[in-house]
């Protein structure tokens, strides 16, 4: 046996596992047609077409072939399709990985030439909904466009816009449209119930700024209820509240505000982002609340590779977990979710190894996660600040809390299933303060 074909055959172990190697066996007469289509329809299309996150189509033939030797390297390295949850661990809906046998189709293709094939191969094409990918009853738009300039650093907008409900209203689904992604990073969808002093002084429809943050809980405080209902970040999709019989409560009189994170890119433009909801027809049996643990007091030392992170909250009454988002900036490196059972007993329910802020994945259980009152949720992972991090804005630099993406945040957004009548406030206790500090 030569040397070199000992050495090619390490390689592809490396790249497909010895396992893998054995069951797999290389299609023959690959075409795009007859099947790389139908792969990419399944898990590709949903970002890869016109007006959606994905930079390039992988509509037709024509769209795709330009991009063939990008799509081998791509699933190959398993940049793509955006999946980032250590399979050890959970188990998830719209698990996005490749199964073995389409990534070697993908391949083998790239490997022949890219055929087009037979077009009587097609397979028929995917439908979607033009302009959404839910279907809104109702939709709430920044009555003006907001101009974004060509340089400089721009503060979270909040716009507030009155929904008009004269009665509480139920919402099984939500899905935010960037006007305008190119400057865009991120939209949160707030729900701020009548009475609430949160931002009382700004006027509806009329771009509003808090100023400069030094921590999470600048704009929070007594008598300043809201709860985030949906939100849009690089990589994100509409999210759903009808899990196991739920919905989302939005109370009448509620207005919805928007917390708009602008970054400039050397072009003037403007953006109006909208935000569509579909209506429950009846009062759901359960509660659909969004809640989070989140550390906003860390200090990142200049150059450390490995800064840790921590947040903890604890529920105080039994819940269904549903899903649960990581989330960091760009020194983001890894995020793991441990529950912390009355028991003592704990389980790992999310790992996530290798963080990517390009792709900020909601992780959704396959089924809600029942959870005993007392239950612990401890969130740890690490920060990259240094140069060996090629995303790193500095990493020179003392890094902080902050709401820019050359600053830090580390947390994790969640919701759970409660009893309809359960008051949200009641759902869980933070510690006094939930800190991540990087070793001394």
């Amino acid at each position: 046996m030569s040397r070199i074909w000992i050495r090619g055959l390490l390689l592809e172990a490396v790249l497909f596992g010895v396992a893998g190697l054995a069951a797999f066996a290389a299609p023959s007469n690959v075409t795009f047609n007859k099947d790389v289509l139908p792969v990419l329809q399944k898990n590709c299309q949903v970002c890869h077409r016109p007006g959606e996150i994905g930079p390039m189509s992988f509509l037709s033939y024509e769209s795709t072939r330009p991009w063939a030797k990008s799509i081998k390297s791509a699933v190959l390295n398993k940049k793509m399709p955006p999946w980032f949850a250590d399979p050890q661990y959970g188990h998830f809906m719209d698990d996005r990985r490749l199964s073995d046998a389409d990534l070697q189709t993908l391949v083998a293709w790239v490997d022949a030439g890219a055929p087009e094939g037979d077009p009587k191969d097609k397979p028929a094409p995917m439908v979607f909904r033009d302009g959404w990918n839910i279907q809104p009853d109702v939709v709430f738009q920044m009555p003006q466009p907001y101009h974004v300039p060509a340089r400089g650093e721009i503060q979270y907008t909040y716009i507030v816009i009155p929904t008009n409900f004269t009665k509480d209203t139920w919402v099984t689904a939500g899905e935010i449209r960037p006007g305008n992604r190119s400057v865009l990073h991120h939209v949160v969808a707030n729900i701020r119930p009548p009475g609430s002093l949160w931002m009382k002084d700004a006027q509806p429809g009329v771009p509003y700024v808090f100023g400069k943050r030094k921590s999470f809980a600048d704009s929070e405080g007594p008598g300043r209820e809201h709860s985030f209902m949906v939100g849009y970040v690089p990589g994100m999709q509409p999210q759903r509240f009808d899990v196991d019989q739920s919905a989302m409560l939005i109370p009448a009189g509620s207005d919805i505000v928007f917390e708009l994170h602008y970054t400039t890119n050397g072009t003037a433009t403007d953006d109006q982002t909208k935000v569509g909801l579909t209506l429950a027809k009846e009062p759901p049996l359960k509660q659909f609340v969004s809640i989070g643990a989140q550390a906003d007091e860390f200090t990142i030392a200049p150059g450390d590779a490995d800064a840790p992170g921590h947040a903890q909250i604890t529920f105080n009454q039994p819940v269904e977990l549903t899903h649960i988002q990581p989330h960091m900036h760009l020194r983001g490196k890894d995020m793991k979710f441990n529950l912390i059972f009355p028991t003592g007993e704990s389980q790992t329910v999310l790992n996530v190894p290798h963080y990517d802020f390009n792709w900020q994945i909601v992780y959704y259980f396959d089924k809600p996660m029942p959870l005993p009152k007392g239950t612990k949720l401890d969130v740890t992972g690490h920060w990259d600040n240094s140069a060996n991090n090629k995303y790193n804005p500095d990493p020179t630099a003392t890094v902080r809390w902050g709401e820019q993406s050359w600053e830090e945040m580390f947390g994790g957004p969640m919701a759970v299933i409660v009893d309809r009548n359960i008051d949200p406030k009641s759902i869980m206790a933070m510690p006094a303060k939930t800190v991540a500090k990087a070793a001394e």
